[in-house]
């Protein structure tokens, strides 16, 4: 006999097909000559709800119905009929059903009752049948397809760039070690020698497997510049892995970055290539994900449709830093015992709490703030002509909730002017020969951003912890399973 088609639950509509429904039962109601069983296979928030009539199905699923727990896996089969009860549009009317997997209820940890966040982190194995994750897994699927989709129809070229580096992007210094010798035996570790031979503090990582030092990636940036400067443009969307001992809800150890760059092109260009991803990437999240985001609504975020509905319908704000710092001064003049960090002035790398401030009071709309101080800002930023190069083309997109969600710069094509910045900040020249290649050979004006991906999950769910938005998350302290 021929099976019956298996229907995902989000596409079941009333037909007189015999289909099956496979998924996992979320709640049993027995009746004196009836079940309901709700089944839940991942691909809606809402399932199905199936009805056995007593009368009307097979012994051997009269015998499974009394083992029917929540949580064990089942396959039914039957006729998807139009509701009699008022919750769902449409029910299976089952003839037949079967458990494939039992799961005992006195063991399993999702036994029905409302759960916190921070437990289900302890069974992430588990919590993606929980509404929450389930629906926030979803939504950062639609997201990460919608990203590939924008960046394609634009004409842009996807990129693999490598995880292992020999090269510290940022600047930023906190990178995880990638090596191949024995730490375990400290004593047969190869020393670092000077010249004549006298034994340095250090390990020679000339005898480990690259013949260097080598790291997990912070960026797929330098990489990105490298394509960029052949294919015109570019993007990246990888993990990138940063060990920051930093225990915020906004940081992960390990988390994904989508990387555009783009050749013949300066800081304008990148922010309304921002604007346009977010908007179309939003955009379509709000349509597709409905159910999700109805759900992150109610129990999370009252207002959260309306803002992403602003996010993509409203002009982005865009306000040079020099005028973000004297609004936030006159604010902070008020009160500022109200203020984490009451000091603001020219130079000032913004904090959470002033990159809110900007997005949610200032402005109520998402702001890219650009033109920043080159002291807090990275070696391959481009400088300000007009300032003397006090600032330089870098640009930070703020939004509400969250706080800076994309970081971008027009890049130094400048050969000279690059060198001495390196200089400046006791770079070795020698590690960044092929980087600086591109400027010698054809350079041009070319720009590009950052956006976090996990942030922007947590950003269209609103969620609050970023630990919540990745399948497992990494940080200190914790790299279960």
């Amino acid at each position: 006999t021929v099976s019956p088609r298996r229907v995902k639950t989000v596409n079941a509509q009333e037909s007189d097909e015999q289909v099956s429904i496979k998924g996992w039962v979320r709640t049993v109601r027995k009746q004196k000559t009836l079940a309901f069983v709700e089944v839940n296979d991942g691909s809606s928030m809402s399932g199905i709800q199936c009805v056995l009539p007593f009368d009307a199905v097979d012994e051997e699923t009269l015998k499974e119905i009394e083992n029917l727990t929540t949580g064990c896996s089942i396959n039914a089969i039957g006729q998807i009929v139009k509701s009699q009860g008022g919750k769902q549009s449409v029910e299976l009317s089952a003839t037949s059903l079967r458990i494939v997997g039992t799961c005992p209820g006195e063991t399993y940890p999702l036994a029905k009752k409302r759960h916190s966040l921070e437990y289900l982190r302890t069974i992430a194995h588990l919590r993606p049948r929980t509404n929450t994750i389930a629906a926030v897994s979803r939504v950062r699927s639609i997201l990460a397809g919608q990203i590939h989709a924008f960046f394609q129809k634009e004409g842009f070229n996807y990129v693999q760039t490598p995880l292992i580096t020999a090269s510290d992007c940022e600047g930023a210094g906190e990178m995880f070690r990638v090596t191949t010798l024995d730490t375990d035996d400290v004593a047969s570790l190869p020393r670092a020698k000077d010249e004549d031979g006298k034994e340095l503090p250090g390990v020679d990582y000339d005898e480990d497997f690259f013949g260097k030092a080598a790291f997990l990636t912070v960026s797929g940036q330098l990489g990105g510049e490298t394509y960029a400067s052949a294919l015109g443009d570019v993007y990246t969307f990888g993990p990138t892995f940063r060990a920051e001992n930093s225990q915020t809800t906004r940081h992960l150890a390990e988390f994904w970055m989508v990387e555009p760059e783009m050749a013949f092109a300066d800081l304008t260009s990148a922010m309304d290539n921002a604007e346009a991803m977010l908007k179309s990437v939003v955009g379509v999240a709000l349509k597709e994900c409905d159910e999700d985001l109805t759900f992150f609504g109610k129990f999370f975020d009252k207002g959260l449709k309306a803002r992403l509905e602003k996010l993509v319908s409203k002009p982005f704000v865009r306000v040079a830093y020099r005028d973000a710092v004297k609004y936030l001064q006159e604010e902070i003049a008020k009160d500022p015992s109200k203020w984490q960090f009451p000091e603001v002035e020219f130079g000032t790398d913004l904090a959470t709490e002033h990159e809110r401030w900007l997005a949610e009071t200032k402005f109520d709309s998402a702001v890219f703030v650009y033109n920043y101080p080159k002291s807090i800002k990275a070696f391959y930023m481009r400088d300000n002509d007009e300032d003397g190069g006090e600032t330089v083309n870098a640009m930070d997109l703020l939004v509400p909730g969250v706080g800076e969600l994309v970081g971008g710069s027009q890049r130094e094509e400048r050969l000279d002017v690059l060198v001495d910045k390196m200089k400046d900040l006791d770079l070795d020249v020698e590690d960044y020969w092929w980087y600086l290649d591109l400027r010698r050979f054809g350079s041009v004006p070319h720009a590009g951003y950052g956006l976090g991906f996990e942030r922007l999950v947590t950003y269209v769910c609103g969620i609050e912890n970023i630990r919540d938005a990745i399948a497992f998350p990494r940080y200190p302290g914790n790299a279960e399973f």
